[in-house]
């Protein structure tokens, strides 16, 4: 019994001793429970202070897309379509001949590698942020980034091999003609756009949903005082 009014003793506020002020918000007084088994149980009970959480990172979602975009490319346009490939505008590795074949698939695996690396960093980055506990991210949030970061890879992947280095272009297989070069820049720079304005849409409708979340019991900002 002394023991359990000891414990009562410290759960409770007093005027001569108030509240810790470095107290977890999210907790109240030790509340004390009956005993169990001989032992005083004290319990931390939660209470309707709201805790307001970070919101999610930006970099998985960007990541996922110019990972994706890249095997879209890859896949779609050097594999399935076989329009071009990494290297197949690079005199010497024409893709009509075995040997010009055998390096540009070699150059497609490793680009391959790459897309694939940035997915894991994507993944990476998605679980490190629900370690920290920040919000889940909503629909329009994450694949508005991912859009945003597929057109990133089309602008960035048209610009330097396209343009710059020469390495390969949309359509090597009836002739490079600049017009697809130009589609596939104005593409990426489109995905950009609609990307980032549905994420925009996403960052607000999260930022809504939290305040309303986060507002105190009874604090409804209609009423009358």
């Amino acid at each position: 019994m002394a023991a359990r009014a000891f414990l009562a003793s410290i759960g409770k506020p007093s005027a001569d001793r108030p509240p810790r002020a470095d107290a977890e918000p999210w907790c109240t007084p030790m509340h004390i429970s009956a005993p169990v088994r001989g032992y005083v149980v004290a319990v931390a009970t939660p209470t309707n202070a709201p805790h307001r959480k970070t919101m999610p990172s930006k970099a998985s979602g960007l990541l996922y897309g110019l990972g994706f975009g890249g095997f879209v490319d890859g896949i779609v346009l050097h594999q399935i379509l076989q329009w071009h490939h990494m290297v197949s505008h690079v005199e010497g590795y024409p893709a009509d001949t075995v040997a010009g074949l055998e390096v540009n698939t070699l150059a497609d695996g490793f680009f391959h590698v790459a897309t694939w690396l940035l997915v894991l960093a994507g993944s990476i980055t998605a679980i490190k942020a629900w370690r920290e506990g920040r919000l889940a991210p909503s629909w329009a949030f994450h694949f508005g980034l991912v859009l945003a970061g597929w057109g990133i890879f089309n602008v960035v992947e048209g610009v330097v091999n396209h343009h710059l280095l020469g390495v390969h272009h949309v359509r090597d297989d009836v002739g490079s003609p600049m017009s697809w070069d130009i589609a596939f820049l104005v593409f990426g720079v489109l995905l950009i756009a609609g990307g980032w304005l549905l994420h925009a849409h996403g960052v607000r409708a999260m930022e809504r949903r939290t305040t309303a979340d986060t507002r105190p019991e009874g604090d409804d900002a209609t009423s009358e005082p």
